[in-house]
Formats: C-alpha cells, sequence, structure tokens
C-alpha cells in the first residue's frame, strides 16, 4: 500500500520518520500525512494505533513504566505541544510542525463524513457526549456516528465496552478520557479493537462539545495554549503544568549543555 502523499509506503513512511527525544519516542510528520496515514489504515482495514506526545506526558513517561510502554509500542506518535516542537528544534531535531490531537481529530470527523467512515466516539460526560453529537450533526448531517460511550466505565466492563465498539461497524476510535487511563485502555484491547485507526483525545470532546474554549490562535501560536488551559481551570491545572513545565526544563536544560559538552 503506497501512501499518495509521499510516494513511500505507510509502514516505511512511519519507520523513517521516527525518533526520539529526551528518551520519548515520536514521528516526524506533517499534519497532511498524518490524515492521510489515518485515511488509509480506514479503506485498506489496516490497523493504526495512534498517541501523541506532550510536555507532561514525556515528562510522565519518566517515572510511569506502565505509561512508557503504552506510548512507546503505539504505531504513530504526533508531537502535540510547542514546548515539545521547540525544544526538540533547539537539540537539533527537524520536527516539521505541531500536530495537535483536537485537530486530527476534528479533521477526521470530516473525513469520515467525506467518505462515509463511521467513527466511535468514547469518553467524557455523557452531556459533552450528547454536545459532540450535536455539533457534528449540524456541520456534517450525512455523518453516521457508529456509537457513543461516556468514559465512566468500570474496569470490569472493559470488556463490554470493546465487544459494543466492536458490533457498531465503526472504522475509527476516539477515546476521550485522561492520561494514563486512555493509553493504558488502547495497548492492552489494541489487537481486541475492530476500528482500524484508534486515537486517545484526551479532552477534545470538552472543547468540540463547547465545555471548555480552545485557545485563540495568536496564543496557540505562541505556544500558550497550556496557560489559556491554566486560566480557564486553574484549581484543577496550575500544579499539573507547574510540575511537569519544571521538570521538563530541567531535562532540556541537561541535555542541552550535554550536548554541547560533547561538541
Amino acid at each position: 500500500m503506497s501512501n499518495t502523499t509521499t510516494g513511500w509506503s505507510d509502514h516505511d513512511l512511519i519507520a523513517a520518520r521516527r525518533t526520539e527525544f529526551l528518551g520519548a519516542p515520536m514521528h516526524m510528520l506533517t499534519m497532511v500525512e498524518t490524515l492521510s496515514l489515518a485515511t488509509e489504515a480506514m479503506i485498506e482495514k489496516k490497523p493504526i494505533h495512534h498517541t501523541v506526545i506532550n510536555v507532561a506526558k514525556l515528562v510522565n513517561m519518566r517515572s510511569n513504566a506502565e505509561l512508557r510502554q503504552d506510548v512507546s509500542e503505539a504505531d504513530l506518535i504526533n508531537v502535540d505541544g510547542a514546548g515539545v516542537v521547540w525544544g526538540a528544534r533547539l537539540l537539533g531535531i527537524r520536527v516539521p510542525e505541531r500536530v495537535a490531537g483536537v485537530d486530527i481529530m476534528e479533521n477526521l470527523f470530516r473525513i469520515c463524513a467525506e467518505r462515509g467512515f463511521k467513527p466511535f466516539l468514547l469518553g467524557a460526560e455523557t452531556h459533552v457526549l450528547e454536545a459532540v453529537q450535536r455539533r457534528l450533526g449540524r456541520e456534517y448531517p450525512g455523518l453516521v456516528v457508529a456509537g457513543a460511550r461516556d468514559g465512566y466505565f468500570k474496569p470490569e466492563e472493559q470488556e463490554s465496552v470493546v465487544a459494543a465498539i466492536n458490533a457498531s461497524g465503526a472504522d475509527c476510535l476516539f477515546v476521550a478520557m485522561p492520561t494514563p487511563r486512555k493509553e493504558r485502555f488502547l495497548h492492552r484491547y489494541r489487537n481486541a479493537l475492530k476500528p482500524s485507526f484508534v486515537m486517545g483525545v484526551g479532552g477534545s470532546f470538552d472543547v468540540y462539545g463547547g465545555k471548555v474554549s480552545r485557545a485563540p490562535k495568536l496564543v496557540r501560536a505562541a505556544g500558550l495554549e497550556w496557560l489559556y488551559r491554566v486560566v480557564q481551570e486553574p484549581h484543577r491545572l496550575w500544579r499539573r503544568y507547574y510540575d511537569t513545565n519544571r521538570a521538563y526544563a530541567r531535562l532540556l536544560w541537561s541535555a542541552y549543555w550535554s550536548r554541547d559538552a560533547r561538541n
């Protein structure tokens, strides 16, 4: 199977673009290339397990062996987070662009509507899921949503959730649960899930459904989307971002000066 955007096979493209930054694996792919890979996966019924790397996940992977395994063994790992883009470039890694999970999801909704693919929506609260489906109905009247289930299910219910996803005939699966829960779920059931393209989307349903607003484009371009989120939910997020950003700055500083010392 060839990728029409690059002329390479999907396997070769993914393998050739994989690298590591501060011990975290990631793929040097653009949004166009990523969407092409996802589309081909659904056309050819070839499974791809997708995830992303951001500052918080990169830091937490260093102390959470399960999370590191879950991320490292995914088929496709995009760079989601301006901090990772800038840090990698500082160390000489040519990241082409930030490829945010929420943007992948929104683009794939459009592709599903255009090509007749059916998404399954898993995660978030029931009222958020309903808001997501209402917006999809307005923007893509012809889109068929294979199924939807909130993210508040018990561990013993996981297999029945997987069975429902598989019975729905979904072509792709979006999992809107927090890290590391979504990574653990997708890693555990990746071989059992029938949708061809599966990805974790974190809080993207909250954004798409209007529960929280996304930062304006200028704020995103400045790499301050994390700060915008903290302002919206300070009590829940400030400590998490403070701890992970501080740890990341130390890692990056150490790696930068170690590189200079070697040179």
